[in-house]
């Protein structure tokens, strides 16, 4: 077979079970292309090729017995957010650069259970947070599109972005990422991939180096929609290793695509027609629905009047849960420590300071002072007070609707440096994401058209919570009507 780094998964997948292709030939198409590419693009922090072709291998003789799970013989990359057994997880960070795991996170085990290869960790958002990939203490990660307005190199989105590049510039058949606030869906966005956020609980936290634990969630990122239903399936499952973890079946949600959207009701909320929207943006918007109409779905107006809150109630939230999580980096237990220290506080004092960049001490600082004794209640009580309206909102208009269609993004991918100096600036890429991880929602980016400048632009879809099964039917009817087969223009 020719040109096997384009395959989708689903693709692939077939391809292998049939034997017209070796999980090895795979393996190593991918190996070549990210030796080519990853020195442009950075998607790829650490490259796993023995281990990746011991893998194949071994998926090749469960192949050759007619043997093997969904994914068997499937190349993936891992965002360096889950811990892999024996293969660094840094988290992006210098606080963790060089921390080895002696176990292997839920998400990735339940992947190599069903046979996926690893072909090894990738870059992000330093802890995962940022909306760029600029954070990331092992450099930031280019976006393998290109505006044909300019020759900027592009963010990939944040924090997911190495997972995002690496999809897009066919660096491995699928990813894994995971989402706080949209650190799925707006790198997929960026970069005409499809990413889901599922419910809240459904994929297990273990292993996966946390943020902020009311809002994380793992999820992939892939070429289709069809790949990321597969994907998620694998992905998800209970876990008594993780306390939010939900003891619920895992559906398989492949069996959904193909049902189409007709007598579906489909929300559009007024409340995400935000100031200052590009006018690209909103005639996407309009064509979805139009979409969602001719596939016979019924167009609601809805209201989630509490929309206006939900990105101070996020940064208020979750920089608090993060300030939290990470105060185990202190020099003493967990991470780097400085080499160097007058007194104990001098010592943890150094160690943050050497161990974390400036996004993420900026965010533990917002973190301390809104958990301090003076603010708990003006500011963090407040916040779970807007986030259960939020909530709420969403709670009401599932009595109208079956799924929400909205914008995955305020723009187009912008230039790396462009939104560095205003953290506010950058914030406000969450704008339309961080509704569906405060309420626990599932949500999905699909990619929908391009804007002037030939550059990807997604449409989300948000569903009930454990209805991911209407998120795909939705998602695979704005991807049929899209089209998109739109690719990047290698320049690496």
């Amino acid at each position: 077979m020719s040109d096997l780094t384009s395959l989708t998964l689903t693709d692939a997948v077939e391809a292998l079970k049939a034997r017209r292709v070796s999980s090895e030939e795979l393996t190593t198409a991918f190996l070549g292309a990210i030796s080519t590419a990853n020195p442009a693009l950075n998607a790829y922090v650490e490259v796993t090729a023995d281990k990746a072709l011991d893998m194949a291998r071994t998926s090749d003789a469960r192949l050759a017995r007619d043997q093997g799970g969904p994914l068997e013989g499937a190349p993936l990359g891992v965002k360096d957010l889950f811990c892999t057994e024996g293969v660094q997880t840094a988290a992006g960070s210098n606080m963790l650069r060089g921390f080895v795991p002696p176990y292997e996170s839920t998400v990735t085990a339940n992947l190599w259970r069903d046979g996926a290869v690893m072909l090894g960790k990738l870059n992000m958002d330093e802890f995962a947070m940022g909306s760029s990939n600029e954070t990331s203490a092992f450099g930031p990660v280019k976006n393998p599109w290109k505006s044909s307005a300019q020759n900027a190199e592009l963010t990939p989105g944040g924090s997911s972005g190495g997972s995002a590049s690496a999809v897009a510039a066919d660096l491995c058949l699928a990813a894994t990422a995971s989402d706080t606030g949209g650190s799925i869906r707006q790198p997929a966005a960026f970069t005409g991939t499809v990413g889901i956020k599922p419910t809240y609980g459904r994929a297990s936290r273990f292993g996966m180096v946390a943020f902020a634990s009311s809002l994380d969630q793992a999820g992939p990122i892939t070429k289709t929609v069809a790949d990321a239903a597969l994907m998620l399936r694998s992905m998800c499952s209970f876990d008594p290793k993780d306390s939010t973890s939900l003891d619920i079946e895992t559906p398989d949600w492949s069996a959904a695509l193909g049902q189409g959207v007709k007598g579906l009701k489909i929300g559009v909320p007024r409340e995400y027609v935000v100031d200052c929207m590009p006018a690209e943006i909103q005639a996407l918007w309009d064509k979805g629905v139009e979409w969602l109409k001719a596939a016979g779905a019924e167009i609601v107006d809805i209201s989630l009047p509490h929309t206006k809150y939900a990105l101070p109630t996020y940064y208020i939230v979750a920089p608090a849960e993060a300030s939290s999580n990470l105060a185990r980096y202190d020099g003493m237990r967990f991470g780097h420590r400085a080499d160097t220290a007058a007194n104990l506080t001098d010592l943890y004092e150094t160690t943050r300071a050497e161990g974390f960049g400036k996004e993420v001490q900026r965010r533990l600082t917002i973190g301390a002072y809104v958990l301090s004794a003076g603010f708990y209640d003006a500011y963090y009580v407040r916040a779970l007070k807007v986030r259960r309206r939020i909530a709420e909102d969403f709670d009401k208009v599932w009595g109208q609707v079956d799924a929400i269609l909205t914008p995955s993004t305020p723009s187009a991918a912008f230039a790396l440096g462009d939104k560095q100096i205003d953290p506010v600036t950058m914030y406000l890429n969450d704008v339309f994401t961080v509704t569906a991880n405060l309420a626990g929602l599932p949500g999905i980016s699909v990619p929908a058209g391009v804007d002037a400048g030939g550059l990807p632009l997604g449409l989300q879809v948000i569903g009930r919570a454990l209805d991911e099964a209407t998120v795909f039917r939705v998602a695979e009817a704005l991807e049929d009507a899209a089209g998109f087969t739109a690719k990047p223009a290698k320049w690496w």
